[in-house]
């Protein structure tokens, strides 16, 4: 899903840096076809975002080779599923640090950049349906995505005036590295539950980050959009 929503922004002009701990081959093959088309860029910065006394040198090194900072998009998480009963707690606090504290902490340094340099920006937080409807082994990571929900409204508030909009976005299930663990039976069952009757797919995720990120959405701040086919409805 980051994948394609670096690419998507990319091919809108934005100037896009992807941050993981490494760059897969789909990655570098995104980065070559943003050369070739000349529409925005998309360049790669290794971090392991679980490792949040990094995040101010990060933030500095952007700003020092990017220049200011206008949208930051909080994507990377980790879906662990696990019964809560059966679950370690070394797996529990994996998924707090890098889905709830880790897009915490970057925002924090992301955010002074934005009162600072210009005044404005657009921060979006990838959250998930299961933060509204629940689902049977992912508990923890239920509780993680309803975190970011949270953060999201409460911060809309805080930096509204500054002229920063904060928003979630709550994708649905998807065929993606995350739902890999869930059978093919059980997907076709999800789909049926939709309105739509049918999952989404990560490019409905990249064109409503677009959007957020435009200037259509300059009024839209707080708020958790929904992207699942219905699944919500």
């Amino acid at each position: 899903m980051g994948l394609e929503i670096a690419s998507r922004l990319a091919a809108c002009g934005y100037g896009v840096t992807a941050i993981a701990r490494s760059e897969s081959p789909t990655l570098s093959a995104a980065i070559q076809k943003a050369k070739e088309e000349k529409r925005g860029a998309l360049q790669f910065r290794a971090c392991d975002l679980s490792n949040i006394a990094g995040f101010p040198q990060l933030v500095k090194s952007l700003r020092k080779d990017c220049g200011a900072i206008y949208g930051l998009i909080n994507n990377a998480g980790l879906g662990t599923p696990g019964v809560l009963a059966n679950m370690r707690e070394e797996q529990m606090e994996a998924l707090l640090r890098l889905n709830v504290m880790a897009p915490m902490a970057l925002t924090k340094y992301v955010l002074r950049s934005m009162m600072v340099e210009q005044k404005g920006g657009r921060i979006i937080n990838i959250s998930s349906v299961v933060s509204l409807t629940g689902f049977s082994g992912l508990s923890v990571y239920s509780a993680t995505k309803s975190a970011l929900v949270g953060f999201t409204r409460s911060l809309a508030r805080e930096v509204g005036q500054l002229g920063i909009t904060v928003n979630a976005i709550a994708p649905g299930f998807a065929e993606t590295e995350m739902t890999g663990g869930i059978s093919e039976v059980d997907m076709g069952r999800i789909a049926q539950r939709s309105a739509l009757r049918r999952l989404i797919d990560a490019g409905d995720v990249a064109h409503a980050v677009e959007f957020l990120l435009s200037d259509g959405a300059k009024n839209i701040t707080g708020t958790l959009l929904t992207v699942d086919a219905g699944s919500t409805a």
